[in-house]
């Protein structure tokens, strides 16, 4: 099983509870709003894992909805880019953005069914929020085989609520990761945007573990 698909179900779960409640989100706290869903939704996903794992096209728009409404892709998409988005085109911008989310959907989705996890738990202490506009949520999930991943979501404000902008698991930030594998595929095909955009691929290991855990 790829590490990337422990991190993708990981993310998928909490983000999914985060949408659960997405009416609320622009009322209660981000901690409020993940404590309060994330129980009712792993039993959810649990009992309809067989089912999910027959019908992937329900399990991929199962995980579209679910994330549309709480992850500013834009946002992500354009932080990943990094010092090319300038250079980018509008049309470049809105391809690799769309891109990149649908990577992530077919990624969640299988990490969905593979991932064979015990618990998942927001933490008692949390960091105290620094912004009035955006925090970070702690949270951990264990393994079957008893393996503990720490996961870190960092929260934006917007006006329809709380937006999730970047994720740090198990010591990986996955801003600053997808950022630098961007860098890497620019230089690789001499900045062809284009060819980079259409061979998009991201690929995380776990195990590494060991980046600051910084929102981008």
């Amino acid at each position: 099983m790829k590490q990337l698909f422990k991190y993708c179900l990981v993310m998928l779960t909490i983000l999914a509870s985060l949408s659960a409640l997405s009416a609320q989100a622009a009322q209660e706290s981000p901690v409020a709003v993940v404590k309060n869903s994330v129980d009712a939704l792993m039993s959810k996903l649990e009992n309809r894992r067989d089912y999910y794992n027959q019908h992937h096209n329900e399990l991929k728009s199962l995980v579209n909805d679910t994330l549309d409404p709480i992850v500013d892709y834009h946002y992500i998409s354009a932080g990943v880019m990094g010092k090319y988005f300038k250079a980018a085109s509008p049309e470049q911008r809105s391809r690799f953005s769309d891109v990149f989310k649908q990577t992530l959907i077919d990624t969640y989705s299988n990490g969905l069914v593979t991932f064979d996890y015990e618990t998942l738990r927001v933490l008692d202490e949390q960091s105290p929020q620094r912004y009035e506009d955006q925090a970070n949520v702690q949270m951990e999930i264990i393994a079957r085989n008893g393996q503990s991943y720490p996961v870190s979501f960092t929260l934006k404000q917007r006006q329809n609520g709380w937006k999730v902008i970047n994720v740090v698991v198990n010591g990986i930030n996955l801003g600053l990761t997808f950022r630098n594998q961007f860098d890497q595929a620019m230089r690789d095909n001499n900045r062809d945007f284009d060819r980079v955009i259409s061979s998009w691929s991201p690929d995380v290991d776990l195990q590494e573990g060991g980046q600051d855990g910084q929102p981008q």
